[in-house]
């Protein structure tokens, strides 16, 4: 196979509401019909008018993401509106008037297929961004935007010329083609768009998935946080989707809660796991039907009953419920005077709030929402019989998990100053 790749020079300076089509059209005469047309986004930027003052960029960042994933000093790595995890939102202060800067286009993908139609042979679009990887140094392009093209290209199920079945390889095609454009692109060179020739069997009559669908969805990201980021990513989700839990899932997060520090090199806490549903029910009923009786007989009104009682109703949206317990026989010290005696509980104590705030944060990484709810505290021995546990099982709340029913709000940053005393 050969492939040519040719930078389109002499296009002028693009701005707001240019025709871009037209643009090329003029600079780029041969066009063919099979011809794989990459483009900077900075020049689709320029042209939907997506240029911002320079002072505003930190807002117009915060605009653009939808979540941080990781910062290190004032860089900071986030989602997109448009789903794209990338440094500073896309938003740049290159190739562009001194005092703006530029935002991503706003949809890449509809860009390119509207280039696409307005474009006056059968091509391919491409609309390209520049990408730091992780674990590799340096920078890349790749394909944000596509028509015309398929950006995937799926070898599982074929088999290599010694017969092994691929079981794991598909290729990023429109990646690969954006890399290699930007080639005879240049940085400083002023050449916004390339042309790419020899890939005309790529090229299809429809515009095709376009790149979103070069996007990892959370439920596949294996690396959805940057480790600074995910203690701060945990939030607590009370309103659940009736999407069902993988038991792996959790019993991935139990993995990380069991390497929280605990007293006597012991490992005090166990977690009951409760994916049956008739067994969640029954538990919340016998818990419901306990926490009444000690209402009532604090004569509490009945509305303020029913208002209590409501408190426990995310334990039901909840497809999933995890219990931590403490086991009080898993190594505690005894002591004849209640003073060392009630340290050493509370030195338990602190050691399973270590191992839930772990469970939780394990949670978070395995892409699940989740609330800790202190009720079965408050109903241990009803707890203890409906489950059959053992006496020594102490439950220390419930972990309502599931997947969230909508993004959590955004939150201030907590700065420690208010919480500190430094002698």
């Amino acid at each position: 196979m050969s492939i040519e790749i040719t930078g389109v020079p002499g296009l002028p300076e693009v701005k707001p509401g240019d025709d871009l089509a037209a643009l090329i059209t003029a600079a780029l005469p041969d066009l063919r019909d099979g011809d794989v047309l990459v483009v900077t986004s900075k020049i689709v930027s320029k042209a939907e008018g997506r240029i911002v003052k320079a002072d505003d960029r930190e807002a117009a960042i915060d605009a653009e993401a939808v979540r941080v994933v990781a910062r290190r000093g004032r860089t900071r790595i986030v989602e997109t509106r448009q789903g794209l995890v990338m440094a500073a939102a896309g938003v740049d202060a290159s190739n562009t008037a001194p005092g703006t800067v530029l935002l991503l286009p706003e949809d890449p993908d509809a860009s390119a297929r509207a280039l696409r139609a307005a474009l006056p042979k059968r091509v391919a679009v491409l609309i390209s961004d520049t990408f730091g990887r992780p674990w590799r140094a340096g920078q890349t392009d790749v394909a944000i935007g596509a028509a015309g093209l398929e950006p995937l290209d799926d070898f599982r199920g074929r088999t290599d010329p010694h017969g092994n079945l691929l079981e794991a390889t598909v290729t990023a095609i429109a990646d690969e083609i954006a890399a290699a454009a930007e080639l005879a692109k240049g940085k400083l060179d002023g050449v916004p768009v390339a042309v790419v020739r020899g890939l005309s069997h790529l090229v299809t009559d429809a515009d095709g998935p376009g790149a979103s669908a070069i996007v990892r969805g959370a439920a596949d990201d294996l690396f959805r946080f940057g480790g600074a980021e995910l203690l701060h990513a945990r939030r607590t989700i009370r309103e659940f989707t009736d999407e069902p839990v993988d038991g792996e899932k959790v019993r991935r997060a139990v993995s990380a809660a069991l390497t929280a520090p605990a007293p006597h090199h012991t490992t005090p806490w166990r977690f009951v796991l409760l994916e049956s549903p008739e067994i969640r029910a029954k538990l919340l009923d016998a818990m419901r039907d306990a926490w009444r009786a000690d209402l009532e007989a604090d004569r509490f009104t009945e509305q303020s009953i029913t208002k209590r009682l409501s408190r426990g109703d995310v334990l039901r949206r909840a497809p999933y419920l995890v219990i931590p317990c403490l086991d009080t026989e898993a190594g505690q010290h005894a002591y004849p005077d209640a003073r060392r005696g009630a340290a050493e509980r509370e030195m338990f104590l602190v050691s399973t709030g270590a191992a839930v705030q772990n469970l939780l944060v394990g949670l978070t990484a395995e892409n699940l929402a989740s609330c800790w709810v202190s009720s079965t505290m408050f109903c241990r021995p009803t707890v203890r019989e409906v489950l059959d546990l053992p006496d020594s099982w102490d439950p220390m709340g419930t972990v309502a998990v599931g997947h969230a029913a909508a993004p959590p709000r955004d939150r201030p940053v907590r700065l420690p100053d208010a919480f500190l005393e430094v002698r």
